[in-house]
């Protein structure tokens, strides 16, 4: 599989995660982003071209370097600074309260420990600090739910391991988050894949 993680996987998520659809998603709550910002799984850097350069002192954060060199190149071609940190989200090493916001997009499904991932999260931002999430995930349908669980285990040796039956409001909410703006919907595609979770989480005290 490593030539498949190096190579092939890269583009693949490259082609799925900037459908027109999802690139509005992001042009919805990317530039609300600004101050100090850590965005967790900055992949390849679609959301880039979202923030604003005057308002936002970025870095990003993700694991694979196959992915983030590619959002080291969209980087300067935007000349935007970002400080890229090569590590997962279960351990940010960044003092507790430091960013102003985060944004997640299409990340809490991969990451292998999300729980500690979002109790990460809620630790470096500060209070009244606000999340900025879009995820997609458990289908509300009973039947669309059940063939996600029985695809799932397959799913995740092809997509790095993405799952499709996470509740990201859900998990947002335990690691003690407030949600402040919420909306879902299927968006056109296979219904196991297509569920889309987005809004707005705070840090509240």
């Amino acid at each position: 599989m490593g030539w498949y993680t190096t190579t092939v996987l890269p583009k693949l998520i490259e082609a799925g995660c900037s459908q027109k659809l999802l690139m509005r998603l992001r042009a919805q709550y990317v530039p609300q982003a600004q101050g100090n910002v850590l965005e967790i799984g900055i992949g390849t850097g679609l959301n880039l071209e979202y923030y604003d350069k005057d308002q936002v002192q970025l870095t990003g954060l993700d694991p694979a370097a196959e992915l983030t060199g590619h959002a080291q190149e969209r980087a300067q071609a935007l000349d935007l600074p970002v400080a890229m940190l090569g590590v997962s989200g279960e351990s940010i090493p960044a003092e507790d309260a430091t960013f102003d916001n985060l944004v997640c997009t299409w990340t809490l499904c991969s990451i292998p420990n999300v729980e500690g991932a979002l109790s990460e999260m809620h630790r470096v931002v500060k209070p009244g600090g606000k999340l900025f999430f879009i995820e997609h995930g458990a289908a509300p349908d009973a039947g669309v739910a059940k063939w996600q669980r029985r695809v799932e285990p397959v799913w995740k040796r092809f997509t790095g391991g993405c799952h499709l039956t996470r509740k990201a409001d859900e998990l947002i909410q335990e690691a003690g988050f407030r949600l402040d703006s919420f909306d879902s919907a299927y968006l056109p595609g296979p219904k196991i894949a297509s569920f889309m979770t987005h809004g707005i989480a705070a840090r509240e005290g």
